[in-house]
């Protein structure tokens, strides 16, 4: 099989623990580094699906690889080859489907729960019970809406849209369940600042900087297990 191309636009927006998952499920991954000027490739038939990950910027920057990447999502779509987005890869499949990207009402940043809807496809998705809540990390002001024909199968207090399925293949996910303790970290130490500038301005979004970095390893176990339930499902719709 061909391997799953894996996005990643920044540092701080790595695959944390995509690549060792996908392994343990049978798949092959190949990251690519558009952080360090990897050419985004124009064909998406050389990779088995496409996973796009995090990262600061918005949709609507004016940077050349946020255009072909839109261009790269749009026609592997076109050709059923399935895509997954986390936080601005979210954005991104949310963009090429044809939803607008707009900021949130309020910041999401730090610990949080998504909620399941209470949908048969939320459950088929997840691989748990229909409306449970799952732990999960944020880090992100901008919020997708769902593209036409597309069905949300998350939430949170906070951001409405947390999650949705295109076409039965195409996954959006506003949060990152693929965080590692590392990557935590990193994120505190790179935009802690941000953090406290939310917290000391009220936002009830926003964990308190003292207790994000409290019982990593424990965490990001617990999200690890609900991110392999999807890429479980995701997989199925993988092109050989």
């Amino acid at each position: 099989m061909k391997p799953v191309g894996i996005f990643q636009h920044t540092e701080v927006g790595a695959p944390g623990n995509i690549p060792e998952l996908l392994a343990e499920l049978g798949i092959a991954t190949r990251v690519l580094r558009i952080l360090d000027g990897e050419p985004v490739p124009q064909d998406p038939q050389v990779f088995s699906g496409l996973v796009f990950m995090g990262g600061y910027m918005s949709v609507h920057d004016d940077l050349p690889w946020i255009a072909q990447e839109l261009a790269l999502i749009r026609r592997a779509v076109a050709l059923g080859i399935p895509v997954i987005g986390h936080c601005l890869g979210s954005q991104l499949l949310a963009t090429a489907l044809g939803a607008e990207v707009t900021r949130a009402e309020r910041s999401e940043i730090g610990w949080s729960q998504i909620r399941l809807e209470p949908t048969a496809l939320a459950q088929e998705w997840f691989g748990q019970p229909a409306g449970q809540a799952l732990l999960t990390f944020q880090w992100h002001g901008d919020t997708f809406g769902i593209p036409p024909g597309a069905e949300r199968i998350a939430r949170s207090a906070h951001c409405s849209n947390q999650a949705f399925v295109a076409d039965g293949r195409h996954l959006a996910i506003q949060s990152h369940l693929e965080m590692t303790p590392h990557l935590v970290a990193l994120s505190v130490e790179r935009n802690g600042a941000q953090m406290e500038r939310q917290e000391a301005a009220g936002n009830p979004a926003c964990s308190p900087r003292a207790e994000v970095l409290y019982d990593l390893a424990a965490r990001t176990d617990e999200m690890r297990a609900s991110l392999k339930g999807l890429y479980q499902r995701w997989i199925q719709g993988l092109q050989v």
